[in-house]
């Protein structure tokens, strides 16, 4: 089987053992984890997969695909490894797929994307020269590119107000106000705001509440895939180098700093093949998470660290719950103006926005490269039917190559 070669030495599974390890605390933690995770960025990925052709019923079995996805696979490696392991979707991969825009071949090329990405995911897990393939690239040109992808949406809140102040400001105020107090409850302050916006402010169509009640009934929607060059040019490969650079990566730093030593290749391979299960039901990438990680590693999931894996378990538990009720949730955004949701997904990543930019300029040397990484992406200008974002990682590293040539010839 699969997974006994990524985790050929994994340990004995004694349910009783395990649950003497439970406890009410990593409850707690499991849940928040859950709803930090799906409040702060579904809207991101609802975005991202309207914004590559999903109409609403796939984009819906896509969320509920990729919620369900990442809790079975957060069950799975915590209670094999015993460790505090949190897995999340591809954030930024959702935020690439929004400025992508539509591929040749419709969400069915872009289905067929999301299975190469799936495949490479495995593939770096288990191949080692790959994955140092990955780890090659310059991270201030990943980061530049990141930021590239991600400023468009950034703009979201901004537009919101200018749509419309009085559905607008009540969500940015909310994710201010509550942000200045804590970072982790900004986004699903904004969340709520918009909840309350929608619910207060607009008028619902005849017919609204009953549609909700009939997206209750979760509903998986199959995408045959199909494959074309530029959705594997466009999509896949930069979906690929993004999630791994960004969430793959950082997510075994944060369990290495709280002194959890994970092989990363059988994780990096488990998620690949959680992203091959959601792929043909609409989800884009399952990836290991990085925010949610230092929640589920740090002291605050339980002063044992041997026990704190239950905090990912519970995590893993709440997500499929939320994931099932992923219909309702899509036909309740789709109430609103569309620039609504984006300036929720939009409040969501400026942290990471901002992060991304600052590692991508911070080396002197790689800054004017990571630079025309940053404006090649940002641009959203694509060539031959690929997007920007490829691009922009093609040039930066001409750039860079050129710069370090001219450097060895001087």
């Amino acid at each position: 089987m699969l997974l006994e070669t990524i985790f050929p030495t994994r340990r004995n599974i004694r349910l009783s053992a395990m649950l003497r390890d439970f406890s009410v605390q990593s409850l707690f933690m499991g849940v928040l984890i859950a709803f930090v995770g799906f409040a702060s960025s579904f809207a991101v990925v609802l975005h991202g997969l309207t914004g590559v052709g999903a109409n609403e019923a796939q984009a819906a079995s896509g969320l509920m695909a990729l919620s369900i996805s990442m809790g079975v696979c957060a069950i799975l490696v915590s209670t094999v490894t015993r460790l505090p392991v949190s897995i999340a979707w591809s954030t930024p991969g959702a935020a690439l797929l929004a400025s992508s825009g539509v591929v040749e071949g419709g969400f069915n090329a872009a289905v067929g994307a999301f299975l190469v990405c799936g495949l490479l995911i495995i593939i770096a897990g288990l191949w080692k020269p790959l994955g140092r393939i990955v780890s090659a690239i310059p991270p201030a040109l990943a980061n530049a590119m990141l930021a590239g992808v991600l400023l468009s949406l950034c703009f979201a809140p901004v537009k919101a107000i200018a749509f419309n102040p009085l559905f607008g400001l009540p969500i940015v105020l909310a994710w201010a106000v509550v942000g200045s107090v804590s970072r982790l409850y900004a986004v699903p302050a904004a969340l709520i705001a918009f909840v309350l916006v929608v619910a207060l402010g607009i008028d619902m169509p005849e017919g609204a509440l009953a549609g909700l009640s009939a997206a209750l009934v979760p509903q998986a929607e199959f995408v045959s895939p199909s494959f074309s060059a530029s959705a594997l040019i466009s999509i896949a490969l930069p979906l690929f180098i993004v999630t791994m650079a960004s969430q793959n990566i950082p997510g075994i730093a944060v369990l290495k700093v709280n002194d959890y030593h994970p092989d990363p290749g059988p994780l990096f391979a488990t998620t690949g093949l959680f992203t091959l299960l959601s792929a043909p039901f609409g989800g884009h990438a399952v990836n290991l998470a990085a925010i949610t990680a230092a929640m589920c590693a740090g002291s605050d999931s339980h002063p044992d660290r041997a026990r704190r894996y239950w905090s990912s378990i519970n995590a893993g538990i709440a997500y499929v719950v939320f994931g099932l009720l992923a219909g309702a949730v899509t036909t309740f955004v789709s109430l609103a103006p569309s620039v609504l949701i984006e300036a929720v997904a939009g409040l969501a990543l400026i942290g990471a926005f901002s992060s991304s930019a600052v590692a991508a300029f911070t080396n002197a040397e790689t800054r004017e490269a990571a630079a025309i990484t940053f404006l090649v992406t940002a641009s959203g200008v694509g060539f031959a039917g690929v997007s920007g974002a490829f691009w922009g990682l093609v040039a930066g590293g001409l750039m860079l190559a050129l710069a370090r040539f001219a450097k060895g010839k001087g």
